[in-house]
């Protein structure tokens, strides 16, 4: 895949030379003879991969990656080095370069490392912790989110592994970080490896590292995420997609805390505490034949269950707020304000993206919505038509027909019974009737219905 690059080397040949080699293989490129630049262009442009040289003059690679942690740019990074000892490299990858090449490589070289850094894109994501990250926060005041925090407090202060689970986008990477952030280890790197990103093969090598000429295209030894993990965390996002083969492995270092680089027989040590999500129920995947039933029970120290969106929708409003402030700040302007009928819209929705989803949403309407203030009829046709439920309401009415009436008259007179049954409210109405709100309301408007109550006249 093809993406935006940023080089950033004070050597003007070297930087000219990856401008050129990278542009040929069809990317994007960009180039700043310096860090300090280098900010001030990713203030203002996007960018896939930043590629930068560790030894420059004013501000060097380790504080240019330190900076690009606290202004919470997302772009991977790559590293290119002629100083590139394990020191330097595993220091660089601790302050988040997802990856890092040595000088001298060849332009073959430059691109296989490029392309992978562009296709695992987030897989191998590294979160210092701050005081001030904002992203640590679980937001809610329901017993549901109470009782998470609690449980958090409680296996954050031991060096046991725990076992997230729930939907996706419920947070579960946000709860890892939390246990991270409130542990011993949390003055020691937490690394995080996306595995359905990778491929078995690439899985292997980015766990346990792997010995120059290992294999194909090995061409220097590489260090693997067990080690820069070393007296931190390691958090497997999503560790159901682990190849069975691989399981196997794994396991090992569970229980044996050490650990072989792919083309090596020599063990290592390795002192990491493990934390694994899955979106997927495990005793079913051990039934199933996917998922090693020892490693389910290595794994299965201590759960946590994150709850969907919808087993705490009391908490909506307090996401909202939250939401609509962060986006402000970062826009750079006031956040939008949600009148009373929007948000119980919210509130009545389903999520089935959960907070990720309305995170996305807040996102969404304050970008685009023009005068700052969201009403119901601002908010996407799918969040005020009531999906179909599994229990919908139901009522008894007495609808009295007569000879003559049209069909046309009749669902008239069915749509107000319907209405006058739950008092004026339209989402009750249009669930009852199995339709969407918007289709009640246009149908309203064509009868020239002038209801008695305003929208939700009651709570739902």
């Amino acid at each position: 895949m093809n993406g935006r690059i940023l080089i950033v080397d004070d050597h003007v040949q070297a930087r000219q030379s990856m401008a050129d080699t990278l542009r040929h293989a069809g990317h994007q490129v960009h180039t700043c003879s310096g860090a300090a630049e280098a900010l001030r262009w990713l203030s203002a442009e996007p960018a896939d991969l930043v590629i930068t040289d560790l030894k420059m003059p004013g501000m060097d690679g380790l504080e240019f990656l330190k900076q690009l942690q606290r202004t919470g740019h997302e772009a991977q990074v790559l590293v290119v080095t002629a100083h590139a000892t394990i020191a330097t490299a595993v220091e660089a990858m601790r302050e988040g370069a997802a990856d890092y090449i040595e000088k001298p490589f060849s332009a073959g070289q430059l691109e296989s490392v490029v392309a992978r850094a562009l296709r695992t894109g987030p897989a191998c994501r590294h979160h210092p912790r701050s005081d001030h990250d904002e992203g640590d926060l679980l937001v809610g005041s329901s017993r549901s989110m109470q009782a998470l925090r609690e449980r958090i407090r409680q296996v954050a202060a031991t060096d046991e592994t725990v076992l997230i689970m729930g939907e996706s986008g419920t947070g579960k990477e946000l709860v890892a970080r939390r246990i991270h952030a409130t542990s011993p280890r949390a003055h020691r790197p937490m690394i995080s490896l996306n595995c359905p990103a990778l491929s078995p093969q690439l899985m292997e090598s980015e766990l346990f590292g792997h010995e120059r000429g290992a294999f194909t295209g090995a061409d220097q030894a590489r260090i693997g995420r067990f080690e820069l993990a070393d007296g931190g965390t390691l958090l497997l996002d999503e560790i159901t997609e682990i190849d069975p083969a691989l399981q196997a492995k794994l396991l090992r270092v569970l229980q044996e805390k050490t650990f072989e680089r792919v083309g090596s027989s020599s063990p290592r040590r390795t002192d990491v505490r493990v934390l694994a999500t899955t979106n997927r129920r495990l005793d079913d995947e051990v039934r199933a034949g996917r998922f090693r039933q020892d490693l389910f029970y290595r794994l299965h120290v201590l759960p946590i269950h994150v709850p969907p969106l919808r087993e705490h929708a009391e908490d909506i409003p307090e996401l909202v707020e939250h939401f609509r402030r962060q986006a402000a700040r970062r826009l750079g302007g006031e956040p939008v304000e949600f009148t009373a009928d929007a948000l119980q819209w919210l509130r009545h929705y389903h999520w089935p993206g959960n907070v990720r989803e309305l995170e996305n949403l807040i996102t969404r309407l304050s970008v685009l919505h023009p005068d700052r203030q969201v009403t119901a009829q601002s908010l996407p046709d799918y969040v005020v038509s009531a999906p179909a439920s599994n229990d919908p309401a139901r009522c008894a009415i007495e609808l009295p027909i007569r000879a003559g009436m049209s069909l046309q008259e009749m669902e008239r007179r069915l749509i107000e019974a319907t209405l006058e049954y739950f008092n004026g409210h339209r989402l009750k109405a249009a669930q009852a009737l199995g339709i969407g709100v918007r289709t009640l309301t246009n149908k309203l408007r064509a009868y020239g219905y002038a209801p008695r109550t305003r929208h939700f006249a009651r709570s739902a």
